[in-house]
């Protein structure tokens, strides 16, 4: 038993040099001593064969054998964490002689981003769902399926950036291409209402000035149902507008012509930069053309699948970009556009 134990020990040892991590420190803890069939566990089921002198002999032995063993295990284990911790340390390190980096400015939402959650934010909770679409648009949805004829002058290059090598597309002029597309989706079988709001950027050949750009944003919506009148679509108008300035506003109807609605009307607002006395901004006529606006017209309704004789809709387009100047009292609409930081900052 004596030379049992002695190779065992050197054994013992000679293994444990070639260690490397807990893994390989466990796998030796279990072949040397696991209950059921470690190497030294076996020699000491194997003293109760013996006679009491031997027992008491080879048992002191063997504790001394064992002692030592568990040191060396002990040692190793504490070398091992040493070195993965050293690792860690080396991996994780910050080098505080590192000069402090300055911090990077916070950006912000947009001042139109803003409107138009906010406007998302009112229509929704009036029960429209809220839609986004194509920039880039066929012919047919932005004007033809709208009840323009072929000659409207807004279907002309002076007005409409078409593409250059297959003019049946072009650059959206209203959002109002989405008014036929939503119809359809909404309404496959011609039995359903509709609400539906839809926000977005068009594009138009304008000459700039304080109020207008060549890209700027719209807000609009439609609702199909049965027995739609004028006096649901101001009210529908004055609420939204009513949400997004967080005060009454004064609007005036204008008959005015859009092929896509009959009667058709220009919408006016009071100006909230100078309340109705004039201003560079309502070119000091107090009032601010804001929305296009009517009854939808019956040949729109056709192409969305309605029957005209039973449904009948409002649809009306806001110029976001006007909104959002006249809640944040922004004198001119190209600022928006400029990438200027000073300006932006100010929201």
């Amino acid at each position: 038993m004596k030379q049992e134990l002695k190779k065992i020990q050197e054994e013992f040892k000679k293994q444990l040099k070639e260690v490397a991590d807990f893994a390989g420190l466990s796998d030796l803890e279990q072949k040397f001593f696991s209950r059921k069939n470690g190497e030294f566990t076996s020699i000491m089921k194997g003293l109760k064969e013996l006679t009491d002198d031997v027992k008491k002999e080879m048992g002191q032995m063997a504790n001394d054998v064992k002692k030592d063993l568990e040191g060396l295990f002990e040692d190793k284990r504490l070398q091992i964490q040493q070195k993965e911790m050293a690792d860690i340390v080396e991996r994780e390190s910050i080098d505080v002689t590192q000069p402090l980096l300055p911090k990077k400015a916070k950006g912000h939402l947009h001042p139109i981003t803003q409107a138009q959650d906010k406007m998302e934010e009112i229509a929704s909770n009036m029960g429209f769902v809220i839609e986004d679409g194509p920039e880039l648009e066929s012919d047919y949805y932005v004007f033809g399926a709208l009840n323009f004829p072929d000659d409207h002058p807004a279907r002309e290059s002076m007005d409409t950036f078409y593409i250059s090598d297959n003019t049946d597309w072009c650059m959206r002029a209203h959002v109002s291409n989405m008014q036929v597309r939503l119809m359809r989706k909404y309404n496959e079988d011609g039995t359903k209402a509709v609400r539906a709001a839809y926000p977005g950027k068009v594009f138009r050949n304008e000459a700039l000035d304080a109020t207008h750009e060549h890209t700027f944003h719209q807000f609009e919506a439609f609702v199909v149902d049965r027995n739609i009148n004028i006096g649901n679509l101001v009210a529908v108008i004055k609420e939204l507008l009513r949400g997004l300035y967080g005060r009454e506003v004064d609007v005036r109807l204008r008959p005015g012509y859009f092929p896509f609605v009959e009667p058709g009307f220009e919408m006016d607002m009071k100006c909230l930069f100078c309340r109705g006395e004039g201003c560079r901004v309502c070119k000091h006529l107090g009032w601010v053309e804001m929305l296009g606006c009517g009854l939808m017209h019956p040949n729109v309704l056709r192409e969305g699948g309605y029957d005209p004789q039973e449904w009948s809709g409002l649809a009306f387009g806001m110029g976001l970009t006007r909104l959002a100047m006249m809640r944040y009292s922004i004198e001119d609409i190209r600022h928006f556009m400029s990438g200027d930081l000073r300006f932006l900052q100010q929201f």
